[in-house]
């Protein structure tokens, strides 16, 4: 059987948005700052704090945009998510303004705020939040709807995330990181989403179907989970679960085309990854996951050809036969 547990090393640190990680604190930061200062939010109480993929560690190469969850614990039960996000921009737009281009930096989005900072490169979403009930979940503005709020949890998902990760030694975030640029190879920017890979990956660590011994059986194992999850969601219109709400499931966007792509390219991608995992033949093998893993945001190739192979797949031929009695001369040039 083909490990490369080498190449696999290889292709996390290949994907590691480790240059964006500094850029996206500061941007973090600034945008908190703005927040915290002013007095009516103050008066709210508002507790910024990192949320999102970048938080849980399963972000890939690069980091585009941050999302800021604001905690609200002290806003009125009369303060409409509209008069929230009403506020945020007024105090956001006031201190960004426009970029050197004129266009302006801050923009409304149906349940946050986007925040552009083109020096870096990426994008920061305030999201507003209020408590609901007592069991430490929160509510966010409702997609479409004025006035609406609907739940929930970004906080308890980092705490799983964290769990299942020590549960499985270390092995789900760096799964759910080549999953997620699987996704990335095998849909490019259409949906499902990388989060919709993230909490199907969780779904299937969670059933107890995803195991190994390292990052190749893990992958393999996840893949092929996963793969049966995107069926029964575009087939069968089975939810991917919410972790963090019990009985309810994740929202997506996408179309009937996006969803039956996703589901024949995740199920192929599957057996590819199962028959390279078999596959005796490691520069075979190396080939197979290349094309699975795809290129990073920089336009690298994530998974490395091991020693000895061409970037074909083929083994590299040797100056020397087995049994030679002659070595053949150099060029007779030295340091």
């Amino acid at each position: 059987m083909a490990y490369l547990r080498q190449q696999f090393k290889d292709a996390l640190s290949s994907i590691e948005p480790s240059k964006d990680k500094a850029n996206a604190q500061e941007a973090h930061r600034l945008v908190r700052d703005v927040l915290e200062a002013d007095s009516k939010l103050l008066e709210y109480g508002a507790s910024p704090v990192l949320i999102g993929s970048y938080k849980r560690n399963v972000s890939i190469k690069r980091i585009k945009d941050v999302d800021v969850f604001v905690r609200l614990p002290d806003v009125p039960s009369d303060v409409t998510s509209q008069d929230i996000l009403d506020r945020f921009f007024k105090v956001l737009h006031a201190e960004f303004g426009s970029d050197a281009d004129g266009h302006r930096r801050t923009k409304r989005q149906d349940r946050s705020l986007q925040i552009s900072f083109p020096e870096y490169d990426l994008y920061v979403d305030a999201v507003p939040a209020r408590p609901s009930g007592d069991d430490g979940s929160w509510e966010i503005p409702q997609k479409g709807n004025e006035d609406q709020w609907v739940r929930t949890n970004p906080e308890e998902l980092t705490t799983l995330s964290s769990q299942m990760n020590a549960a499985h030694d270390d092995y789900y975030v760096p799964t759910v990181k080549l999953l997620r640029q699987t996704r990335r190879a095998l849909l490019g920017s259409k949906k499902p989403g990388g989060f919709f890979i993230e909490m199907a990956t969780y779904q299937a660590f969670r059933s107890g179907a995803v195991s190994g011994t390292d990052h190749a059986e893990y992958y393999v194992s996840a893949l092929r989970e996963i793969s049966k999850i995107v069926n029964d969601f575009v087939t069968n219109g089975v939810g991917v679960n919410d972790p963090t709400l019990p009985g309810n499931t994740i929202r997506i966007r996408a179309t009937d085309e996006e969803l039956d792509a996703a589901r024949t390219r995740f199920a192929d991608a599957a057996t590819t990854a199962r028959e390279a995992l078999d596959e005796e033949d490691e520069g075979q093998a190396a080939l197979a996951f290349r094309k699975l893993l795809g290129k990073n945001g920089d336009g690298e190739t994530v998974f490395p050809m091991p020693p000895g192979f061409n970037e074909d797949g083929t083994k590299r031929a040797s100056v020397l036969s087995a049994g030679a009695r002659v070595v053949p001369a150099g060029k007779r040039t030295f340091g």
